[in-house]
């Protein structure tokens, strides 16, 4: 799939303070593993020249300059993460149209707050910190 930048998808903020309850939010929201109390966190919200952007981490690889096999199937997941963060109030999205394709709800899990104590909470991508390679 080609990617660029302008694919990413805008959202705007009802108060300031929700840059924080989208964050926590997007913890837990991901992929669970299978057989363990695991949770990959599939997207992020990025703060960018006073831009807000709902992104999934292999985004961020790319746009880190590094490789990254995001795919139809990723964008399409980002979209519904996107779609349910408008749906519950979180966000706005700037071009609708944009969040068109949607995967399954099935295809990702959403960890409620009062559970989060019982799963172990993993990004696959941290923003603002320089990891060594």
């Amino acid at each position: 799939m080609n990617w660029c930048a302008d694919q990413m998808i805008e959202v705007t903020l009802k108060q300031p303070d929700d840059f924080l309850k989208v964050r926590e939010t997007l913890t837990r929201i991901g992929v669970a593993s299978r057989n363990e109390n695991k949770l990959y966190q599939s997207c992020h919200i990025l703060h960018k020249q006073g831009k807000y952007y709902i992104v999934h981490f292999k985004e961020l690889f790319l746009l880190d300059g590094k490789n990254s096999d995001f795919s139809e199937n990723d964008m399409q997941r980002r979209n519904r993460i996107t779609k349910l963060l408008s749906d519950w109030g979180l966000v706005d999205v700037v071009i609708e149209e944009m969040i068109t394709e949607v995967s399954s709800v099935s295809q990702i899990k959403i960890l409620p707050h009062k559970e989060k104590d019982d799963w172990e909470l993993i990004p696959k991508y941290s923003i603002g910190s320089k990891k060594e390679s």
